[in-house]
């Protein structure tokens, strides 16, 4: 193709292109426009100035790119952009055509070339709010090449692990961040495609060390960097799992009280159900049992067996009794009261029986504890049960310990009840407050006793654990509510 072909293709080209284009002289004559630059903005404006023939000014516009391009610096490469131009504008960019090493004209366009600097301008706001992404990111974030070298570092990274991230980016190596041999296994399960396929590693479960030593659950993402195909750094974004851990330990306990007060509660109406059924037929034996011994002159023999009828029917009357108590589910004139003040009424009760005489009962009660809401009569009841249990697995022998303290969290009151008997086996501690399970020997107990206290507790909006104490012995540990009322309340006695 000949020089005259090409030029006629340019010339069609330039009267093709959708943006406008025109040639002015450096006195801002236009020479040359091509069609689109006709159509937009004038008629007939060859020769005329082109502020003149576009705008009607009679100077060069303000920030005009043909004015700063001729009067800057002349450079064969030379170009001039208006970085911010009027709506409507179409002198955005200039361009110099040269005679040897002057100006001899001006091209001036429609379309914004952006230069470098613009380019780098985008490319480091781009890079800084990645970064800033990165670094404010709520999980723990941390990139390390292929040595190890630490290269990112958050601070949600910094607070899992207890380095700064001066620390980390300065000296940390990624392998210092997993016990034993961890990061190797992390890398292992990267590069295999059973924990979301080749390069990725999708919510799985690892501990991180942190700077003090101790270990940290994490559910960990993480990815493989390449360039190509080749790689060079590893991403890992570590969220903490102990909040989330300690929620589910609150509802799983949370679940299993709630199971265990519905079982409670279900217990409680079958016992009031079956010990007004035995009521009846419990008093028709002892009383015919006493009519036959008061009416008939009877053998000593015949004796001996009404007095053990007689017996056994008022053991079975003392538990219809305790299935009633147990199976009570009113609450009786809750009102504030001292916590020590009903300690001390039932020990005045009952430490001057013979049973508690070998008995060393020592007293750790807190001062100016707040009131508690409660019962008086309930309470009483819960602690005697709790006190003579303790006496009984002494064997009248020991130390006593009664303990009050406010709890941590200030809302409640802690009371603490510790014997130094043999203990309670392990296999036993879940089960001790279920209704009818008991240790002691038959004829010694009916199993009513713990669930009593544990429903006590229970309408009293608390908490109540038993644990064997060391070297030995067994704690009950009562939590109960604190009364908002500011009035003295109860005064046992």
């Amino acid at each position: 193709m000949d020089d005259l072909a090409a030029d006629r293709y340019l010339a069609a080209a330039l009267r093709a292109f959708e943006h406008s284009v025109m040639v002015i002289a450096t006195d801002f004559r236009i020479l040359a426009a091509n069609a689109r630059c006709r159509q937009r903005f004038m008629a007939s404006g060859i020769g005329q100035p082109c502020h003149l023939a576009l705008y009607g000014l009679r100077q060069p516009c303000e920030g005009c790119p043909a004015v700063l391009l001729r009067e800057g610096p002349n450079r064969p490469s030379q170009t001039a952009l208006l970085p911010d131009p009027a709506p409507n504008r179409t002198c955005l960019h200039a361009y110099p055509i040269y005679q040897q090493d002057a100006i001899d004209a001006m091209v001036i366009l429609d379309l914004k070339i952006p230069t470098l600097e613009t380019l780098e301008e985008r490319l480091r706001r781009s890079n800084g709010f990645l970064r800033n992404l990165i670094l404010s990111a709520v999980d723990g974030v941390i990139a390390a090449d292929r040595s190890g070298r630490i290269l990112i570092f958050n601070d949600a990274a910094a607070e899992i692990s207890g380095y700064s991230v001066e620390e980390a980016l300065d000296h940390l190596n990624i392998r210092e961040v997993y016990p034993d041999d961890g990061a190797r296994d992390i890398m292992r399960k990267l590069r295999s495609d059973d924990h979301g396929g080749r390069g990725k590693l999708k919510q799985y479960r690892v501990e991180v060390l942190r700077k003090d030593g101790r270990t940290i659950p994490i559910s960990l993402n993480a990815a493989i960097i390449h360039e190509g195909e080749q790689e060079v750094a590893t991403i890992g974004f570590f969220h903490d799992m102990r909040e989330e851990m300690r929620i589910q330990k609150e509802l799983e306990k949370a679940q299993i009280q709630l199971l265990q007060s519905e079982k409670m509660a279900s217990l409680g109406k079958l016992a009031a159900g079956v010990a007004h059924q035995l009521n009846n037929p419990l008093g028709s034996i002892t009383l015919f049992a006493r009519l036959v011994m008061e009416e008939h002159n009877l053998e000593t023999g015949a004796r001996e067996d009404l007095h053990r009828i007689l017996k056994d029917a008022e053991r079975c009357r003392d538990t219809v009794k305790e299935l009633l108590e147990f199976a009570r589910q009113t609450r009786q004139e809750m009102r504030p009261l001292d916590i020590n003040r009903a300690i001390q009424r039932t020990m005045f009760l009952l430490e001057n029986q013979s049973l508690f005489q070998n008995i060393e009962v020592v007293r750790d009660l807190a001062e100016g504890i707040p009131q508690v809401m409660g019962d008086i009569q309930q309470l009483n009841h819960m602690f005697m049960n709790i006190i003579l249990n303790a006496a009984q697995a002494m064997e009248g022998k020991g130390r006593l310990s009664l303990h009050t303290a406010l709890a941590p969290g200030g809302d409640r009151v802690e009371i603490a009840i510790s014997d130094t008997g043999p203990g309670i086996a392990p296999e036993v501690l879940p089960h001790i407050f279920e209704p009818f399970f008991t240790t002691k020997e038959e004829g010694q107990g009916t199993g009513i006793g713990l669930s009593l206290v544990y429903g006590i507790v229970e309408n009293h909006r608390g908490a109540i654990r038993a644990v064997n104490a060391a070297p030995r012995g067994t704690s009950f540990i009562i939590e109960l509510p604190l009364s908002h009322d500011d009035g003295h309340g109860e005064n046992a006695t």
